[in-house]
């Protein structure tokens, strides 16, 4: 049985993850995700998608935006745990060179992840990042 406790350990496991995926390397956060077929993934560069595989190739085209990047910080906004399900509000800042840029820039995500217990220790299984991080119009749905 995997300890409520242990979801601390995923969290920090993420974040070291992520320092990697700024820096074009997506294999240690494919690690820590469910490989299942209910898996999704949404991030700022695509739509969502469900199932292993899609998330895989999601994490590496997100890779292969990043370059040169670092970690600046983890806002906690918000964490829910109970021994089936967790789930981790988020606002993450990095800087990286993005894309075909050569400048490095901020970047500042709205993050929600959630985790269960899988083989016996905290899996995400759903991870949505977007850069919502500041009131917007309502006219910003509007797409044309």
């Amino acid at each position: 049985m995997v300890a409520v406790d242990d979801v601390d350990e995923l969290i920090e496991r993420s974040h070291l993850a992520l320092h990697e995926l700024v820096n074009g390397n997506p294999e240690p956060l494919k690690e820590i995700y469910s490989h299942r077929d209910d898996v999704s993934l949404a991030n700022p560069f695509g739509p969502a998608g469900r199932g292993w595989d899609r998330a895989a190739r999601t994490m590496e085209g997100s890779a292969s935006n990043y370059r040169d990047g670092k970690v600046v910080g983890f806002e906690n906004v918000a964490k829910y745990v109970t021994s089936e399900l967790a789930c981790i509000v988020e606002i993450e800042r990095y800087r990286a060179r993005v894309g075909g840029g050569e400048e490095i820039s901020p970047v500042t995500l709205r993050v929600t992840s959630i985790l269960r217990p899988a083989d016996g220790t905290w899996k995400i299984v759903h991870r949505h990042a977007d850069p919502i991080t500041t009131p917007q119009p309502a006219e910003s749905v509007i797409q044309e």
